[in-house]
């Protein structure tokens, strides 16, 4: 499967973005699906998970209650909702993509970068203070 983001950008602190990450190929609902960020001179980090069905989300403690990940399955996309940015989040976004019987149990291993099976290019995100 390839995977393509979007949505990055500039915007000042407080506000919202919302990225997309579209998927190729007639299999996007039998993956479990995650984006990542990397900021410069740091290791990448989970930020929000979403599971095949859609059913279970995750998040990384200092995104909850301001991001929201969500699917379409039936539009191969899967969204990252940003609001109340921060200067922190800025970083290079990246989605990800595991299949579902793969790399062990979603809901307790979602957070490795390791278990995704395909990447997505990446897409920056630059919160102003």
């Amino acid at each position: 499967v390839q995977l393509q983001a979007s949505g990055g950008g500039l915007v000042q602190a407080g506000g919202s973005l919302r990225l997309s990450c579209a998927a190729s190929g007639r299999t996007f609902g039998s993956y479990n699906m995650g984006w990542f960020r990397q900021a410069p001179g740091k290791e990448r980090e989970f930020v929000a998970g979403i599971s095949w069905t859609g059913g279970s989300t995750f998040y990384r403690d200092s995104v909850k209650g301001r991001f929201t990940i969500s699917r379409d399955n039936a539009k191969n996309t899967v969204y990252l909702q940003m609001n109340s940015l921060k200067p922190e989040d800025t970083a290079v976004y990246y989605c990800a993509a595991r299949v579902r019987l793969s790399g062990g149990v979603y809901s307790t291993n979602h957070f490795l970068p390791q278990t995704y099976d395909y990447w997505g290019q990446g897409t920056l995100v630059t919160v102003s203070s």
